[in-house]
């Protein structure tokens, strides 16, 4: 499984970034995908989750009613809408899945959040 994220940029705070990620692979749609991302100097944390179905999400505490994870199983894609951006938003982020846990990851792509 390979997966490939787009969408990354410069956004602005209090502004909008959708990320896109696209899996190959015929059993994406029973994956578990997320999103985690990776600032500058610091590890990378878990942003968001959302199981195969998409009936269930979960998200970290300083994302939580601003990102927003969906996917469409029928594009294999999983999607990050970021809204309400902050400085502290700036990291490369990460899409990933796997069957029950994160075992494919991406390549990440870069969000910068200009104040």
């Amino acid at each position: 499984v390979q997966l490939q994220a787009f969408g990354g940029g410069l956004g602005q705070a209090g502004g909008s970034l959708r990320l896109s990620c696209v899996a190959s692979g015929r059993t994406f749609s029973s994956y578990l995908m997320g999103w985690f991302r990776q600032a500058h100097g610091k590890e990378r944390e878990f942003v968001a989750r959302i199981t195969w179905s998409g009936a269930r999400t979960d998200y970290a505490a300083s994302v939580k009613g601003r990102f927003t994870i969906s996917r469409d199983n029928a594009k294999n894609t999983v999607y990050l809408q970021m809204n309400s951006l902050k400085f502290e938003d700036t990291a490369v982020y990460y899409c990933a899945g796997g069957t029950n846990r994160f075992d494919y990851w991406g390549q990440g792509t870069q969000v910068t959040v200009s104040s």
